[in-house]
């Protein structure tokens, strides 16, 4: 408390605490104060006024759906139709979407300003190490990727300004600060850096010879595990060339040197033998993936997994007949106002089973937690039992599987 017995402002880092690489594009100070703007404001809208959505359902919505039907409703959908009739839920999600809206607008605009500048770095880093870069013009977007401009960002991954640029992963680089509020640190890797903090702890001492990483994007997930396994073969995977060359140039200037980026879909492994990883997994992918591809690549990825690997999917929760429907429902917002189309149909999906029917055994799997891991001296972790907001703060569930069992 202060002197005045005010409750401290819980704000963002500013912008400028975010740590620079050898590409990230520089912001002015107009753009760097929007994107303060952006953080606060998401941090608003979920602390401060996203509790507001429950109390409307619980004396607005859920009354009034009861006298009309005389029941309560039966599934998250119905809960979904009565809430965006409520005109704080209207406002409250008018407002998250902008807010996204709002990020893609200024991060597009800042890369577009000094592309030229971020392109020919970009190039002079992948030119200097061509070998763990390889692209092809051949691998086509899949059709449920490019139906949509995901998360509201242009071009969504795939998206080029001119052939050959940066431009999309530079712009999900510099604006995934405002989503999370800073909420994975100063690098926007708290997630990778949680996945090399859990392995130490889970398996101690362990060296994976290979690791796989599927939907790698620009490699936020897989710089700190390379980092923290330098000795390891690493191959990043991704249908998005922008990215991946965006990508592949940040690792480089962060001095992830044994990460190769690889332009290809992960629906077909066959260029791997059976058991060529030692791990395999994925970090906030499997929602962006259709109901037909998804166990496609979990077959596969069971496919490539050595005895004794592991296979690990970091997503949001799985709704399940325990979850409660209003927080099914809340969860679900990314599917219809965030251009995240198979998020709702992924997250009802029957992940454990899908797995079995891969290949693993019942007794293989298991499920835990992981929380992002960052720099605390800028970006202080969340509270001990703080609820995560359905995709927003840095909270994961882990689905996973060690093939064959864990090794002793």
């Amino acid at each position: 408390m202060s002197k005045n017995n005010q409750a401290p402002v819980d704000v963002a880092p500013p912008y400028q605490a975010v740590a620079r690489h050898g590409v990230s594009p520089k912001p002015s100070h107009d753009e760097a104060a929007r994107f303060d703007f952006l953080a606060n404001f998401n941090k608003v809208l979920s602390g401060t006024l996203g509790p507001g959505n429950k109390l409307a359902y619980d004396k607005r919505v859920l009354p009034t759906f009861k006298k009309e039907h005389g029941r309560e409703p039966q599934d998250r959908f119905e809960i979904r139709h009565a809430m965006n009739k409520d005109p704080f839920h209207q406002i409250w999600s008018a407002s998250k979407r902008n807010s996204m809206e709002m990020r893609q607008q200024n991060g597009r605009a800042m890369v577009l300003r000094q592309l030229d500048e971020l392109d020919a770095k970009a190039r002079a880093l992948n030119e200097s190490v061509p070998d763990t870069l390889e692209l092809n013009p051949d691998v086509q977007v899949p059709r449920y990727q490019a139906a949509v401009d995901i998360h509201c960002m242009p071009g969504s991954y795939h998206g080029e300004e001119r052939p050959g640029d940066v431009s999309a992963g530079a712009n999900y680089d510099c604006g995934i600060f405002a989503t999370t509020a800073g909420g994975l640190g100063a690098l926007s890797d708290g997630g990778g850096a949680a996945l090399a903090d859990w392995i130490r702890k889970e398996r101690p001492g362990w060296t994976p010879r290979r690791i796989l990483d599927i939907g790698c994007t620009i490699g936020h997930n897989i710089v700190p595990v390379a980092l923290a396994f330098p000795e390891t073969e690493i191959i990043a995977i991704d249908t998005a060339a922008p990215s991946l060359r965006y990508g592949h140039a940040r690792a480089q200037s962060l001095g992830a040197k044994n990460i190769k980026f690889i332009q290809m879909n992960a629906e077909d492994l066959s260029r791997y033998e059976y058991g060529h990883f030692d791990w395999v997994q994925t970090t906030m992918f499997l929602h962006e993936t259709s109901g037909k591809a998804l166990p496609r690549i979990i077959e596969e990825g069971y496919r490539v997994l050595a005895e004794g690997g592991l296979m690990l999917h970091l997503e949001q929760p799985q709704y399940s007949d325990e979850m409660p429907l209003y927080e099914q429902f809340i969860r679900d917002w990314d599917a219809f106002n965030n251009n995240e189309p198979f998020w709702s149909a992924m997250h009802a999906l029957d992940l454990k089973g899908i797995m079995r029917k891969s290949g693993f055994a019942k007794e293989e799997l298991f499920v835990t937690g992981v929380r992002a891991v960052v720099d605390r001296s800028i970006f202080p972790e969340a509270p001990t039992g703080e609820a995560e907001d359905h995709g927003r703060a840095a909270v994961w569930n882990a689905y996973g599987a060690w093939k064959g069992g864990k090794p002793a």
